[in-house]
């Protein structure tokens, strides 16, 4: 999904996350968003921001299981001993690989990713992207906010564009 700043596309996810209150029905494999609790769906449909929240001072402390996320963080490129790290050490480009790993950890069927790649150098870029397209071919689904249109080219099946309020198909 792309579009300029500022169009709505972090507030179309959040939407669609049941963050923010909105109209519209929305279901997932044939269950309605209203018939389940929020937490529920949020578990399926997880929502990752362009800047990730962290609230604990270590970054194990972020993962109920280290051992699952162990794998993802070191195809991430990074180490396994960065569980140990201060959140004060890492870098953007850091919390953004760890807020991904937090988020895949849940293996939610859909994900809604804001800018992921954005603070990221070319490795680290690549490496998400190919963590994410793997668990698209496990049968997850995305809704990739980029304003990288080579990544969207190298991506997507489907582009759209929010712009003026509303949500368009976009040639990638």
């Amino acid at each position: 999904m792309r579009g300029p700043s500022g169009a709505g596309k972090s507030l179309l996810l959040r939407a669609l996350a049941d963050l923010d209150p909105n109209d519209g029905e929305l279901s997932l494999d044939g269950e309605r968003r209203e018939a389940m609790p929020a937490p529920h769906w949020r578990r399926r449909v997880t929502y990752l921001p362009a800047e990730p929240g962290w609230w604990a001072e270590t970054v194990g402390a972020h993962f109920a299981d280290w051992a699952a996320a162990e794998p993802l963080v070191e195809a991430l490129g990074l180490p396994a001993a960065s569980r140990d790290w201060p959140v004060s050490r890492l870098s953007t480009g850091e919390r953004q690989r760890l807020a991904l790993v937090r988020a895949l950890v849940q293996r939610p069927r859909v994900l809604l990713l804001d800018e992921p790649t954005a603070g990221l150098d070319e490795t680290a870029r690549d490496a998400v992207e190919t963590l994410i397209a793997t668990r698209l071919a496990e049968g997850a689904a995305a809704l990739w906010v980029t304003h990288d249109a080579g990544q969207a080219r190298r991506l997507a099946r489907r582009c759209l564009r929010v712009e003026g309020g509303r949500v368009t198909e976009d040639a990638p």
